[in-house]
């Protein structure tokens, strides 16, 4: 597959402004990051009059529903959508922007990749990829503005809720100076940061809480104590009728515990498929995307994942053995 043409910031709003109908484009499994650059997009756009379809192939995780223009996110329906450019936000891989999504957006004319993921495959016809941005979300904050796209209340919100849990509330070593001006920038745009920190952070359901007892209760030490790693099997999903977001960044947990370098989260799929999530504490001690590259996936040298093939238990073998490799 070739790879699209690498734009400027400046290229791909022109692109955006030129479209009178835009289709907008997330991962399955969609985070903070995904949802709140879509809402905010998409709500830019119809402000300044474009037509304006939002699809996510897994829809809007019920945690991310509070924002306002979160239904404005669908499924895809099965039919064709008619637009002038496809816009995919967040999506290092082209097939992680799902089936449907995909179907439905085939005759689109123009794919515009926008994302921050290093190991993102540039698919598209057009590709703007910057490695160096925490979240998709500050390139977003970035992209309307060079566009002069009208800052709403809905893509103000949207933003700092993108920003914020792809950078663990302003505190991830991506971070950067940059970062916290735009933060105080949606300030001053009226966003208020302690309700939607709130709102995201300190409101669970309490079956995300079962989850955490039933994996602390199968944590693992492994590589001298470096490796932190647990296992969600299919059986314990179904008993506690979980969602997908139940288990968004509980892996940071893990990560927290002192002498721990990489944490792990293997969660079994149906179909013989294991989704692996990694972090990483530094880079220095373990590149979490390179390792993932082995197993198909990607992603950040600190966070990445991959889904593989086999049982929960073969797996996460061959995994920490790879871990184990790279920390030795």
């Amino acid at each position: 597959m070739s790879e699209g043409r690498p734009v400027s910031l400046a290229e791909a709003a022109e692109a955006l402004l030129a479209a009178g109908r835009v289709v907008v484009l997330g991962h399955v499994r969609p985070d903070g990051d995904a949802i709140g650059s879509q809402i905010a997009l998409a709500s830019s756009l119809l402000a300044a009059g474009k037509q304006v379809v939002v699809l996510n192939e897994d829809g809007c995780p019920a945690s991310l529903r509070f924002l306002a223009g979160a239904e404005m996110v669908e499924r895809p329906g099965g039919g064709e959508v008619e637009a002038d450019l496809c816009v995919a936000l967040d999506t290092a891989n082209r097939s992680r922007l799902g089936e449907g999504c995909l179907a439905s957006t085939a005759a689109v004319p123009m794919l515009l990749n926008i994302d921050h993921h290093i190991s993102n495959e540039r698919y598209g016809d057009l590709v703007h990829v910057d490695a160096g941005a925490p979240a998709t979300g500050q390139i977003l904050f970035e992209l309307i503005s060079e566009a002069g796209l009208p800052l709403t209340p809905e893509a103000r919100d949207s933003l700092f809720v993108a920003i914020s849990t792809d950078t663990g509330g302003f505190r991830y070593p991506a971070t950067t100076a940059r970062t916290f001006e735009i933060g105080a920038e949606l300030l001053r745009a009226g966003a208020d940061a302690g309700a939607l920190s709130s709102m995201v952070y300190e409101r669970y359901p309490f079956r995300r809480i079962e989850l955490l007892r039933e994996l602390l209760g199968v944590l693992r030490l492994t590589s001298g104590g470096r490796v932190a790693s647990w296992a969600l099997d299919l059986a314990t999903k179904d008993a506690l009728s979980l969602q997908p977001d139940d288990s968004e960044n509980l892996t940071d947990l893990i990560r927290a515990i002192e002498g721990v370098d990489v944490a792990v989260f293997f969660e079994e799929l149906r179909g013989g498929t294991v989704r692996v999530s990694m972090r990483s504490k530094s880079a220095a001690a373990a590149d979490v995307c390179e390792i993932c590259k082995t197993f198909g996936g990607g992603g950040h040298a600190l966070a990445a994942g991959a889904r593989i093939e086999g049982g929960l238990g073969e797996v996460s073998g061959r995994v920490l053995d790879r871990i184990d490799q790279t920390l030795s």
